[in-house]
């Protein structure tokens, strides 16, 4: 039982922990032995590139994104944006045809009644798209002004197929707990991903901003839940490196409450598991080498194998203590004692920290047990929902924090 709890404690230490200062150690080895030129910077290097947003009932954050769009630095005549709004209804698609129709010849609308979800959008984007270049981002996202001009410098190299632009959380500080916990999540998952690329590759591009040859744009299936990790990752086994350009990112607003956060990450959860089975050929270690490590390491782990460690640790722990006879029969009977009680204390916080944020009560010091557990714990739900099929591509979108000053989120990517 004890070998049974320090196997589980290992693998979470390792997945959380561990990969980060390995990785980071394997960095400098080969930074020593074989060092990476900085890119350089390149403003006459100007390909055709497409801006592909899908946009289902986003009329009220489509004008600023159309705002953004067209401040970023790069030569309009080398950029067409390219708008799919299918299936909604609340007149965004009228208004971007009246911008086009006065002579916005910049702008192209994929309109439609049906909705068939982001997956099916991209999928018919891509038939339109005839740039060497494809750039996707979300609707409610702000760029900052050089995004375009820091991924495409990348491509002058012909071993790149994809660029994963950095996700940033525009976080308040009268924000939610949740908001706030999201907000450390992608500091420390963009620290992984700028080593990952060091390293070899990245595994997983953020949706809100990323970009790729469209030559190696594969049909992705409809019920995909996870399309930037299933094109990322594809491109990826192709043999081609994703790089991670952090001077490219996209601002966006946390999730308006923690009930729209769980949505958010179930689907998530769901869609990773629904990723591993499709992505089954990628643990072939002996095929892929660093790309199977990284892929394990980062992704695998994380999804499917932690958040089912920490339960059993728990009982195992529990195990060990009980009954109390075996405090004569242990030598290590009361570190496990005291190991169980700062379990309990660990998550007994996450619990207190949940109740408070459903009061919109924020306290630091319970940003880390409670977003940690509620990370975890979504992915459990999630495993459940792709175990009975639920893998709809077309979703309800988890709503944002609205409270911010437009002006404020503007100057913050200028």
């Amino acid at each position: 039982m004890q070998f049974f709890l320090l196997v589980c404690l290992g693998i979470v230490a390792y997945t959380y922990v561990g990969y980060g200062i390995l990785i980071t150690l394997l960095v400098k080895i080969r930074s020593s032995i074989k060092p990476r030129l900085p890119l350089a910077d390149d403003d006459n290097y100007t390909p055709m590139v497409t801006l592909v947003m899908a946009a289902y009932n986003e009329m009220g954050c489509l004008s600023a994104k159309l705002k953004n769009s067209r401040e970023l630095d790069y030569p309009a005549k080398n950029l067409k944006l390219l708008f799919v709004t299918e299936g909604s209804t609340d007149g965004s698609t009228a208004w971007l045809e009246s911008i086009r129709a006065d002579g916005d010849s910049q702008i192209e609308v994929l309109g439609g009644n049906e909705r068939a979800g982001k997956v099916a959008a991209m999928n018919r984007a891509m038939t339109h798209v005839k740039t060497p270049i494809v750039i996707f981002s979300d609707a409610n996202t702000q760029l900052n002004t050089r995004a375009i001009r820091n991924l495409v410098r990348h491509f002058r190299d012909e071993t790149v197929g994809a660029v994963a632009g950095e996700k940033r959380i525009e976080v308040l500080d009268s924000e939610s707990a949740a908001g706030s916990g999201e907000g450390l999540y992608w500091k420390y998952e963009s620290y992984l991903k700028k080593k990952d690329a060091q390293l070899h590759t990245v595994v997983g591009a953020a949706g809100e901003l990323f970009t790729l040859r469209t030559s190696l744009y594969e049909t992705v299936e409809p019920d995909t839940l996870l399309d930037d990790f299933i094109i990322s990752l594809r491109i990826a086994g192709h043999g081609y490196r994703v790089e991670y350009e952090p001077d490219a990112y996209a601002l966006e607003r946390p999730s308006f409450s923690i009930d729209e956060e769980k949505k958010r990450k179930v689907r998530i959860a769901a869609g990773g598991f629904q990723s591993i089975m499709r992505l089954l050929y990628l643990l072939n270690i002996g095929r892929y080498g660093w790309l199977t490590f990284q892929y394990v390491s980062h992704r695998v782990l994380r999804w499917a194998v932690t958040p089912f460690c920490l339960p059993l640790i728990w009982l195992a722990n529990l195990a060990l203590i009980v009954p109390v006879d075996q405090a004569t029969s242990n030598p290590l009977y009361l570190l496990w004692v005291v190991f169980f009680a700062g379990q309990c204390l660990f998550y007994g916080a996450a619990y207190v920290g949940y109740r408070l944020e459903h009061r919109e009560i924020r306290v630091k010091a319970l940003f880390v047990p409670f977003y940690f557990t509620f990370m975890n714990v979504c992915a459990i739900l999630g495993f459940m929902r792709y175990w009975r099929g639920n893998t709809s591509g077309v979703w309800e979108k988890a709503r944002r924090a609205d409270d911010v000053d437009v002006n404020l989120v503007s100057k913050s990517v200028s």
